[in-house]
């Protein structure tokens, strides 16, 4: 160990919560070498120019920000804003469909009446998010904190109803006892399904744990967008970590953790041919999965591997395609986040023919335009001719429908899921897409499998794994425990989506990791 080149911290995995994680630790004064696999940093969260010959930089993998504290922000001095959408969403039902205006209820109020007959679905509405938002308010600030336990949240949270609804019982039991309709449910639903294969009434409660992520964001549960895409986000990042004195190296694909618990060394190479380094450690973060640490520690038997349950869709359209539903401007209902076969049987009929390993007949996805609400992701040539861009994520799509014919079920499964949405449109979507410079459509769309095999997230899961609880069962004094970031190894931390706490766009756990370093050294 003593010939080795040696770090404070070295930082496996260059996505946004390794950067942060970097940043924060390089401004403290630590010695840092952050290790990532691909040619740049960024993981998930990046801008790509997916189309040959075509200036717009589309938000490749992740697409949205909610998670993301002020704190992280202005602590690290990044130049990098979001920008709320106003429409907070469309759901087209043949001829006539639901838009949720943000800033408008008496506007929303109609939508509904327009839809179910009456106003008693919204007035439900309102009272269930109103609920949500007063458990937002409460949790969101304890991100960034010593993780609390079960019964601090509790008492934090301050509402019984609240949380019985939220912790303790399947979602479906609140949903139905609360909402009428079926797509309203459907639409209140979706958010326990990103990037988890799950149902409504699941005991295990996964698919509550992934609503409240997507409920407390920013302290109101608001999606935001990027201003200039994701990668804008990630290369401030890196701008912060490189200013703080962070060492970045790219190309570097980490192949071994070693540790004693108190020195580490990491082993690691760059292209084919090139010979291996190992570096020395204090302490090791690791910005990948639980499950490609426990590979990388050499542990065996290896955990069960995770697995995605998602297709992502990126598209580039000449023009916004017309709707069935002629009440509602296309520039509204695809500013916001547009409900594709989502009501909530769709939904449960989805899941169970997943499940059954089949591809669904009705795939449920969701849709936004970036570009209506920043138009600086394309250059102004596109912007000027009307060009904006399409993301689709649709859900119950687990990797396993992929496993025997990665190229038939993908093209299947988009077959599917773009004939749903021609469905509420007045003119097929594949009309409207930009061609690329070779002549070919602007559209490509990543299963899983795609995802495991370009970013390394294992099963191609968005999460790395199931989302945590935001609290500990029970009293922790070790700072990686307090903090939620910790290993059975005293100096290796998660700080990536896997750790407690994790999930999206949001460096909670970069800097949760960091301040556990930070604390270890006092």
């Amino acid at each position: 160990m003593n010939d080795l080149a040696t770090y404070d911290v070295v930082i496996v995995g260059g996505g946004h919560n390794g950067l942060v994680a970097a940043a924060y630790l390089g401004r403290a004064g630590r010695r840092v070498l952050l290790l990532e696999r691909l040619p740049a940093t960024g993981g998930a969260a990046v801008s790509t120019r997916a189309f040959t010959g075509v200036d717009a930089r589309l938000s490749r993998y992740s697409y949205l920000v909610s998670l993301l504290p002020r704190k992280i922000v202005d602590d690290l001095g990044l130049r990098f804003a979001v920008r709320r959408r106003r429409i907070s969403s469309y759901t087209p039902s043949g001829d006539t469909g639901l838009l949720v205006d943000a800033e408008d209820a008496g506007r929303t109020r109609e939508q509904f009446v327009r839809l179910t007959g009456s106003d008693r679905d919204f007035e439900a509405w309102q009272r269930f998010y109103g609920m949500t938002q007063h458990v937002a308010e409460r949790v969101f600030p304890t991100l960034t904190g010593p993780l609390p336990t079960r019964a601090e949240l509790e008492r934090t949270v301050g509402d019984g109803a609240a949380w019985e609804a939220l912790f303790e019982r399947p979602l479906g039991e609140t949903v139905e006892a609360v909402l009428a309709d079926d797509l309203v449910r459907g639409v209140v639903l979706t958010d326990a399904l990103i990037g988890t294969f799950t149902h409504a009434h699941d005991p295990s409660l996964r698919q509550n744990r992934c609503f409240l992520y997507h409920v407390i964001g920013g302290g109101t549960g608001d999606w935001d967008v990027p201003i200039g895409g994701m990668g804008a986000f990630t290369d401030a990042l890196a701008d912060a970590a490189r200013a703080a004195g962070a060492e970045i190296v790219t190309g570097a694909e980490v192949t071994s953790i070693a540790t004693d618990g108190v020195r580490a060394e990491i082993t690691f190479g760059g292209a084919a041919g090139t010979a291996t380094r190992t570096v020395g450690a204090r302490n090791v973060l690791v910005n990948a999965s639980p499950y490609t640490l426990a590979g990388l520690l050499g542990e065996q038997p290896p955990p069960d591997k995770p697995e995605g349950a998602q297709l992502k869709v990126n598209m580039l359209l000449r023009r916004l395609p017309r709707l069935r539903d002629t009440s509602v401007d296309p520039r509204e209902a695809f500013a916001g986040t547009f409900h594709i076969a989502e009501s909530y049987r769709q939904l449960q009929t989805a899941y169970e023919q997943a499940a059954a390993g089949r591809i669904p007949d009705a795939p449920p996805s969701e849709i936004y335009c970036h570009s209506l609400t920043d138009p600086s992701i394309l250059s102004p040539e596109l912007a000027g001719q009307g060009v904006h861009t399409l993301t689709l994520f649709g859900l119950h799509a687990p990797a396993r429908l992929f496993e025997h014919d990665p190229r038939g079920a993908k093209e299947a499964l988009l077959r599917a899921t773009l004939a749903q949405l021609d469905a509420v449109l007045a003119e097929p979507v594949e009309d409207c897409l930009a061609v690329d410079a070779d002549g070919r459509p602007c559209l490509e769309a990543k299963s899983p499998l795609d995802v495991e095999a370009e970013v390394g997230l294992p099963g191609g899961h968005i999460f790395q794994q199931d989302l945590s609880w935001p609290y500990a069962d029970d009293d922790v004094t070790h700072p990686a425990g307090r903090w939620g970031v910790g290993t059975r190894y005293a100096n290796v931390f998660l700080c990536g989506a896997g750790a407690v706490r994790g999930g999206g766009v949001s460096g909670v756990p970069g800097h949760n990791a960091a301040m556990a370093v930070l604390e270890t050294a006092r």
